[in-house]
């Protein structure tokens, strides 16, 4: 039972106070929106403890300042735009395959009035429409109406004679695109999916794996420098008051850790990008049927590490691009062991 069913059965008016809160902020009444709350909180907090020891204890820095003001500035600033890109990845949507069907759907349909109205031949392109569109009912009634041209989409990229059964999510109800799988902890399927962040709170897909990665990338600058400045600090300033030390050690001891943690993170999807791969591709390959009979050093989406880095960091505004699979004849090539003269026309960038 949770604490709102628990002060809803006591008698008076002592939960007053908690419905004026829930009212006002109505995240908090959700256990999932609830924790997530606290985890940005703690992480927030984090930050200021570390950078707010610096300025405390260390009266060098505070003297370093007042002459270089400059480098004050970029560390503060980097502390900034790493919490500002945290909360922008949070808050930023990884790619809905039911904003997608939504989007493919009234663009098909503007397209047809369209065409009524002008009663010329034209060609039809996807929208790239956010929309947000809520639980598998809305999926269902999206389906029942106008559902053909997103079907023929999604069974446009998988290999003739795939049953569509096959490619229905069972929970959402609506036909997932190569590479999408369905979240549990946000109840819908996600394009491209690479997996779900407990710290962000949201998962990391298509739509905001680049935001995901920038994130990782200033995170691990910033704590690298903070560590160099507790470092710089202890050496100054070790035979000073011995709580301090402690303090400094101790907190640099556990910044170490997520230093090391962030630089193979960091490392790891740097990997994903080059390879064009996702951390569920990756770990479950065995397990997903499309990538069952792909030898294991065979990157089946990948277009040579320049062409990736180019589609992850230049083609994200469209948040609804879905890659079809690879033919088998396409498999083979990239399975072909490199000659010198591959690695002479760099093969393994274009």
């Amino acid at each position: 039972m949770t604490i709102v069913n628990v002060c809803r059965s006591l008698p008076g008016s002592s939960c007053r106070p908690l419905d004026r809160c829930y009212r006002f902020l109505p995240c908090l009444s959700d256990p999932a929106r609830r924790s997530a709350l606290g985890l940005k909180v703690a992480l927030v907090m984090l930050h200021l403890i570390y950078v707010g020891m610096l300025f405390l204890f260390d009266g060098g820095l505070i003297e370093k300042t007042k002459r270089e003001p400059w480098y004050t500035a970029i560390y503060l600033t980097l502390f900034v735009a790493t919490l500002v890109q945290y909360f922008v990845t949070s808050a930023s949507s990884p790619g809905f395959v039911l904003d997608a069907m939504r989007a493919v759907n009234e663009s098909n349909t503007i397209f047809r009035k369209a065409l009524v109205a002008s009663k010329q031949p034209a060609s039809s392109k996807n929208g790239n429409v956010v929309v947000t569109v809520e639980g598998s009912q809305m999926a269902r009634s999206l389906l029942g109406s106008n559902a053909t041209s997103w079907t023929k989409l999604v069974m446009d990229l998988y290999p003739p004679g795939t049953s569509v059964r096959s490619l229905t999510c069972s929970y959402c109800n609506v036909e997932q695109p190569p590479r999408s799988k369905h979240c549990h902890d946000c109840d819908k399927c996600v394009l491209q999916f690479d997996h779900h962040c407990v710290w962000l709170g949201t998962c990391i897909g298509l739509g905001n794996h680049c935001k995901f990665w920038w994130y990782i990338c200033e995170e691990t600058s910033l704590c690298l420098w903070t560590g160099i400045m507790y470092i710089t600090y202890l050496k100054e300033n070790i035979s000073s008051a011995w709580w301090k030390d402690a303090i400094v050690i101790l907190l640099l001891v556990t910044l170490s850790i997520s230093i090391i943690f962030l630089l193979l993170l960091l490392l790891f999807h740097s990997y994903l990008v080059l390879t064009n791969q996702t951390t569920y591709e990756l770990v479950r390959r065995r397990r997903i049927p499309y990538l069952r009979g792909v030898p294991e050093r065979v990157y089946p989406f990948s277009k040579g590490a320049c062409r990736n880095l180019y589609e992850f960091c230049c083609l994200r505004s469209s948040k609804y691009r879905m890659e079809r699979l690879p033919t088998a004849q396409e498999l083979e090539e990239k399975s072909r062991p490199y000659s010198i003269c591959d690695v002479v026309t760099c093969r393994c960038c274009c």
